[in-house]
């Protein structure tokens, strides 16, 4: 465990983050090569695929139920130091993990293709969004007790064992990608589902050596079957702080169905070069975002150990770092975007799309920056409901809009990307606004709360200060 509520904030930030974005980073790759490796079989496949993938919002909906939760809550136990509450979130979150990860094989098997008839251009896509999805599930599946040993983890100060543990993982998904979706060595090439599977396999590798580790390492935060009898209050306590972290993803799964919706009638090329972008701009957004989840688990050891100052000044030094890094990533995107895209497809008219796509969208950066902020701050509180709140903003202020010029006479496709800055524009400062109001109610109730408690005599001694 790594005590986060003393020395400086911004080396604790700067100390964390690297590994954070190096596991996220590699998460993306992962996606990224597959999506190269596909790209050999056309672009029905490659429209597929990256639709399919955007099903992994939704599931990753839940996993942020899990993970903001044990985050918040175990983060607030360590900075009480009140170790025995932070086990029991622990290994309440595992029971939850498990559930979600049933529920997810479940529905994969029942709704992948609905999903896909929803959302694609073309049969072809269909089938291979189909295919890929239900290969693709047991890795949605198996990633629930992954992100809530990871959350535990970081909660504790601790990032480095789950990055190499991803980092590992990936490389596997990388070896097995060629093998399985081209038939490299074996003559047996499983195309799209091939893809799915290699992902499937990584991540169960990964989950395998991650046990391993808290078996035989990890000594703060354990297993205790004795505490995996499902607790309503606890199992409530977990929810309350996570769902509404877990309803920002869905919303980010509605906006991309949106987009896919609006883009089918201009063909599978278009959102082949959609899908790509995307994945493109998620890579080059990994940096900033790991600064963010760096600064949830400073702000919320710090607001369980009641100093309030630290929080507000964890906020800051994020948002500069976050705000500087977007910054050099929207120069790059403007004026070399050739070398992020490069690679990807020989379709001529898919990488018009990625280009158009990744130079217009890439304006609002700084924006997605501040917004990354601001959710890891409202977890780092334990209120994670006005992250809803603003993304909520978001979804109807693009969504909508987005629907109606579709229909329009003379609709382009550029006109997409130029809504969602405007809507991501205004998502950034409504939540400042409701992180300023939130640091109003909270810290100043917190840093009044010592005062008021100073009558006792003796603390008790699971909540004593270090």
């Amino acid at each position: 465990m790594k005590d986060l509520t003393n020395g400086s904030v911004a080396k604790h930030i700067l100390a964390m983050a690297p590994p954070i974005m190096v596991g996220m980073i590699t998460i993306m790759l992962c996606q990224l090569v597959d999506l190269y490796f596909v790209s050999g079989l056309g672009d029905a496949a490659v429209a597929g695929v990256a639709a399919a993938g955007n099903a992994g919002f939704l599931v990753n909906a839940l996993m942020q139920v899990l993970g903001v939760g044990s985050v918040a809550l175990i983060a607030h136990a360590v900075g009480r130091k009140d170790r025995p509450d932070a086990n029991l979130i622990f290994n309440q979150a595992i029971v939850l993990s498990v559930l979600f990860g049933l529920l997810t094989l479940v529905a994969g098997a029942a709704l992948s293709r609905a999903y896909m008839r929803s959302v694609a251009a073309d049969q072809a896509t269909i089938e291979a969004g189909t295919k890929y999805l239900l290969w693709f599930m047991p890795a949605l599946a198996l990633q629930f007790a992954t992100q809530v040993m990871g959350s535990a983890l970081r909660a504790t100060g601790i990032v480095r064992p789950a990055m190499l543990v991803q980092a590992l993982a990936v490389v596997i998904n990388i070896a097995l990608a060629p093998v399985l979706i081209l038939g490299w060595g074996t003559g047996h090439a499983l195309g799209v589902a091939g893809a799915g599977l290699a992902s499937s396999i990584a991540v169960l590798i990964g989950v395998v050596m991650l046990l391993a580790y808290f078996r035989k390492v990890e000594r703060y935060v354990a297993f205790n079957p004795a505490q995996w009898r499902p607790q309503a209050h606890h199992l409530k306590r977990i929810v309350n702080v996570g769902l509404p972290a877990g309803g920002e993803f869905a919303m980010m799964f509605i906006l991309m169905a949106v987009v896919y919706f609006v883009l089918r009638d201009f063909g599978a090329a278009a959102q082949a070069g959609f899908g790509i972008g995307q994945r493109v701009l998620g890579l080059i957004q990994m940096p900033a975002l790991a600064i963010a989840l760096a600064a949830g688990p400073i702000a919320g050891q710090n607001m369980g150990a009641g100093k309030g100052e630290r929080v507000r000044e964890t906020f800051v030094k994020a948002a500069l770092i976050t705000s500087a890094v977007m910054l050099g990533f929207m120069c790059l995107a403007q004026s070399k975007p050739q070398l992020l895209l490069a690679g990807f497809s020989n379709d001529r008219e898919t990488m018009e799309v990625a280009f158009l796509f990744l130079r217009i969208i890439s304006l609002n950066m700084v924006a997605q920056g501040l917004i990354f902020t601001c959710s890891s701050m409202f977890q780092g509180l334990g209120n994670t409901k006005p992250v809803l709140w603003s993304s909520a903003t978001r979804v109807f202020t693009y969504s909508l809009p987005a629907i109606w010029l579709s229909t329009r006479p003379g609709f382009r496709m550029e006109y997409v990307w130029y809504l969602s800055i405007a809507a991501t524009t205004l998502q950034a400062g409504l939540s400042l606004w409701l992180l300023r109001r939130e640091f109003g109610k909270r810290l100043v109730v917190q840093e009044e709360a010592p005062e008021q408690a100073a009558p006792e005599p003796v603390p008790s001694p699971a909540r004593a200060p270090a």
